[in-house]
Formats: C-alpha cells, sequence, structure tokens
C-alpha cells in the first residue's frame, strides 16, 4: 500500500491542523455566518466570499502571519481558526494569536485540542519562542481556552483594541516554549 502525506500539518485523536486556503472561502464563511451570535461581540470573522478571500489571502501572502484552520478528521469539516499574527523574528521570536470556534464546534475541545496542535508548531517547525493572546476581559470561553492550555496572566491593558465601533480592555495572556516541557 503506497504511503500518503497527511494533509495536516499536525494531528491530534480528533483534529488536524493546515493552512488556510483559498477554496475554503465558501465553508469557512458560512460557518461564521452560522457562529454570529456566538462571536458577537468578540471578533467579527468574514462571513462573506470576498471578505474571506482577503482575510486568507493576508494570512497566506503576509510572512509576519500564520493562519490555522481546525478541522475534524473524521470528516474534514472546519471547526474552527486560530492565527499567529504580528510575528517578530530576530530577538523577539514572538506572535499574537488570534482564534475562534464555529457554533457546531464550540464546547467540544476541539479547539483545546487545534491550539495544542498550533503550540507544537509554533514553538516547533516556526522556531517562535514566545505567543501572546488579548482577551476581552468578559471572554470567559476566550480565556478559560488560554488557561486550559498553560498561556498565563501578564497584565491589563485599558482601551487596547478597536472592536466593534469602540476601544475595548484587554487581558494580556503569554506563553513561552519554556512553559510547555
Amino acid at each position: 500500500m503506497p504511503h500518503t502525506a497527511s494533509r495536516y500539518l499536525a494531528e491530534g485523536p480528533r483534529v488536524g491542523i493546515r493552512h488556510f486556503t483559498y477554496a475554503d472561502g465558501a465553508e469557512f464563511s458560512a460557518r461564521a455566518r452560522e457562529s454570529k451570535d456566538l462571536h458577537h461581540p468578540w471578533l467579527f470573522p468574514p462571513d462573506t466570499a470576498n471578505a474571506y478571500t482577503a482575510y486568507a489571502g493576508r494570512l497566506i501572502e503576509d510572512p509576519t502571519k500564520a493562519g490555522f484552520l481546525v478541522c475534524e478528521k473524521d470528516d474534514g469539516a472546519i471547526a474552527g481558526f486560530i492565527n499567529i499574527n504580528n510575528i517578530v523574528e530576530g530577538g523577539f521570536q514572538c506572535g499574537a494569536l488570534g482564534y475562534g470556534a464555529f457554533a457546531h464546534a464550540a464546547g467540544r475541545g476541539l479547539m483545546r485540542e487545534g491550539l495544542r496542535l498550533v503550540l507544537g508548531h509554533a514553538f516547533g517547525p516556526m522556531r517562535l519562542h514566545r505567543l501572546e493572546i488579548n482577551v476581552q476581559p468578559g471572554n470567559t470561553a476566550s480565556i478559560a481556552l488560554a488557561r486550559s492550555c498553560g498561556f498565563r496572566l501578564e497584565g491589563f491593558s485599558p482601551n487596547m483594541l478597536f472592536i466593534d465601533g469602540a476601544w475595548r480592555d484587554h487581558e494580556r495572556w503569554a506563553l513561552t516554549v519554556e512553559m510547555t516541557g
């Protein structure tokens, strides 16, 4: 039987992670539309074909970004997404994480599994040293995910990011490669 390479960069028991492609636009934007209530007021992933193309293009083409889709292994369905933005190399070797689950996958532990795979990829092949997550204090699900993956609370930034028409406070969470093992 010939060996076939996995379509995933990394795999866990239930999910695999892979990079965004332009071909994912229809499924991604449909899942974003289905998940509006879950995401509001925290994040606003692209929910149209044109918005997805622009969004995916930045993740695919900009070397300071890396986008990962968390996919269910049984059927390949996109469960969520995890992006590393603002990647700085050199002495910093750091990036800022952003993520979101889609409604059909929320509360099932798929994003925790996916985030752990992304952490292994970021601290392994990508050779990053530190990852940061900025979370609005009321986003308890996002904070729980960060905490469950070993991130530590490092501080509070008032009026840090402009989201949904206003400057929003954020908690700063971080993880370094030394904290993972």
